[in-house]
């Protein structure tokens, strides 16, 4: 369910009704909500200027279809939750992309990024990334530890 808060500086979309309204804020959930509530021909205009994308006016005209025409309006706005196309990378990119850097990685490296325990790191190393993905790891023992990098793929 949508629903609106109208405040001083705009609408703004919930989920569910607020438990407490601050005052001059009105909540509506729909266009005959809207056209009960108690706002002036100002308040009005300055809603539909305020959105992205629409030709500001300077009149009111008819105020029963500039109200139509606001409530359209934010009902096609996206919602902010959605999630954008772009997702982040996963937990495996990413330690997929820390043993691709030319530095390589260490296990407690990628333990202390991720979060995770050391055996569960190991676990990705030899179950996932081996095994699963074909990937060859290399290691070398440096000053910081064991390091890890994904090995270039042999040239047949």
């Amino acid at each position: 369910m949508r629903v609106y808060i109208i405040g001083n500086d705009g609408i703004i979309l919930c989920r569910e009704p607020p438990a407490a309204v601050n005052e001059g804020e009105i909540v509506v959930a729909s266009n005959e909500e809207l056209h009960a509530a108690q706002l002036s021909g100002k308040r009005l205009l300055a809603l539909w200027n305020a959105l992205p994308d629409v030709e500001k006016r300077k009149k009111v005209g008819d105020r029963d279809a500039l109200i139509d025409q606001l409530w359209s309006a934010v009902e096609a706005l996206p919602d902010p939750d959605q999630q954008s196309d772009t997702k982040p990378p996963s937990k495996q990119e990413a330690v997929v992309a820390m043993l691709q850097r030319s530095e390589g990685a260490t296990v407690d490296e990628v333990a202390s990024a991720m979060g995770w325990q050391r055996h569960t790191v190991r676990g990705l190393f030899s179950g996932t990334l081996k095994k699963k993905l074909g990937l060859t790891l290399a290691s070398t023992q440096e000053e910081r530890g064991r390091v890890y990098r994904i090995a270039a793929p042999e040239q047949a």
